[in-house]
């Protein structure tokens, strides 16, 4: 199983109200220019979300939903520093509840 870091917000939030597309398009070029692959990803109305696994305090999060989701701990907390008004998490996967977290739903 992986450790998957993430954070979430409602998609208007991220996708549009805050500067994450710049984020993570620096994010993209520093991995490029270090030889990292990448480690990170944008999903759109997240199913994880959706899974009683993680537990109340993303039921919060508004719909429809977006989320960043990593392997990297790190970036997580810098992002969730950064944009200050987002739920941040972690879950394993795969498992029952979430066999693959980076799925979005219809």
């Amino acid at each position: 199983m992986t450790t998957y870091h993430f954070v979430a917000a409602s998609e208007r939030f991220l996708c549009e109200e805050e500067p994450l597309e710049e984020v993570l398009r620096e994010r993209v070029r520093h991995y490029g220019e270090t030889g990292k692959p990448i480690d990170f990803w944008l999903v759109r109305r997240p199913a994880f979300l959706e899974t009683s696994e993680l537990g109340a305090p993303l039921a919060s999060v508004p719909r429809p939903a977006a989320a960043v989701v990593s392997t990297d701990e790190q970036f997580i907390v810098f992002l969730k520093l950064r944009l200050e008004f987002v739920a941040q998490g972690r879950f394993e996967a795969p498992s029952a509840a979430i066999p693959d977290p980076l799925a979005s739903t219809p």
